[in-house]
């Protein structure tokens, strides 16, 4: 039996991948590179010491899924595929939709024909909106600021009607919050097409000469700094957390929908962020004041009691081992998986 992993040569999946087999799952991944290189899968043999079976196709292509399912003995599915960046969803928000609610429905119809009814479904904090008072606990209603935001929340909702409808489902919808860090052997990391879109990348893109300067949004926020602060969350500890959500779908039948938070539970701000990482660079690195950004809200972060209870799973990384590992997959890889 095997664990589908959609996105699995992404930032999230690729270290989830790593994650599931030290705990012994068969992992078979599929990925049509749009936001990843297939490099990732030599990174993984590299640091594994085996191939995974890959799949490189589009969710959105029923035939290919259900060739997928044909050839696999698929038991269960973590679902990452998806388009992800929020300022890019305002610009193109029928492609947002289509890419990440039209895929996931295909996924979703496919899985139900092979009666494959355990997802972990990969969303996001961001569907806590701008109404909710911090720490956000999972029983707050949900909303959202840009498509894709709007896309977690309609997913999460669809998912949690498939469930109602039918008994047999059990979806763990994992909603995490701000991934940082790196694989400990600077072999795989974040690897964002273009200009990034997250802090850690377009910061460590900075000190390597990348780019020119931090564009921090705002520091006129009601915080210490005056600058956002956000519940960041190592990349190793996240993936954790979906291996740890499998085990819970293994363990108890017929779950239903559940929605559970994967956070530290800490709040850094983007000038703590910033100083952290100059530690771990051994420099300064330049930055700019620009306005606020749309959309943002002043505090993030994380209840994640209900982790600690139903997946006995909590966040171990420090802040400073989010950065320095950022900083070691960055320096060693100047140009990500080009190099």
């Amino acid at each position: 039996m095997a664990i589908l992993v959609t996105g699995g040569a992404g930032y999230i999946g690729s270290h989830t991948v790593i994650e599931l087999d030290k705990a012994g799952f068969d992992v078979v991944i599929v990925d049509n590179f749009s936001n990843s290189s297939p490099e990732v899968l030599n990174r993984l043999k590299t640091i594994t010491g085996k191939d995974f079976p890959l799949y490189e196709g589009d969710i959105l292509d029923r035939d290919f899924l259900v060739s997928v399912f044909e050839k696999e003995n698929i038991d269960s599915v973590i679902h990452f595929a998806g388009f992800k960046a929020v300022g890019e969803s305002v610009e193109k928000p029928l492609e947002y939709y289509h890419n990440n609610i039209t895929g996931t429905l295909v996924l979703l119809d496919v899985m139900r024909q092979f009666n494959v009814k355990d997802i972990v479904f990969s969303s996001s904090a961001t569907v806590y909106g701008m109404n909710n008072v911090v720490p956000f606990k999972e029983e707050m209603p949900t909303s959202a600021t840009n498509p894709y935001g709007y896309t977690k929340v309609m997913l999460e909702q669809i998912l949690n009607d498939v469930a109602f409808s039918d008994s047999d489902w059990s979806v763990t919808n994992l909603r995490y919050f701000n991934p940082i860090g790196a694989h400990e052997s600077g072999l795989i990391g974040e690897a964002p097409n273009g200009i990034p879109n997250n802090l850690s990348p377009y910061i460590t893109q900075v000190a390597v000469g990348k780019l020119e300067k931090l564009h921090i949004f705002g520091n006129d926020y009601d915080t210490p700094d005056g600058t956002c602060i956000r519940d960041f969350i190592h990349v190793n500890d996240l993936a954790a957390g979906h291996s740890a959500a499998l085990n819970y779908l293994f363990n108890n039948e017929n779950l239903g929908f559940d929605a559970i938070n994967l956070g530290s539970e800490k709040g850094y701000s983007v000038l703590e962020i910033l100083s952290n990482f100059e530690k771990a660079v051994g420099k300064e690195i330049p930055y700019v004041i620009d306005g606020r950004r749309a959309g943002d809200i002043a505090v993030c972060y994380a209840d994640a009691s209900k982790a600690k209870k139903l997946l006995n799973w909590e966040a171990k990384y420090t802040i400073e081992d989010m950065c320095r590992d950022s900083w070691n997959w960055q320096k060693k890889n100047p140009n990500g998986f080009k190099d």
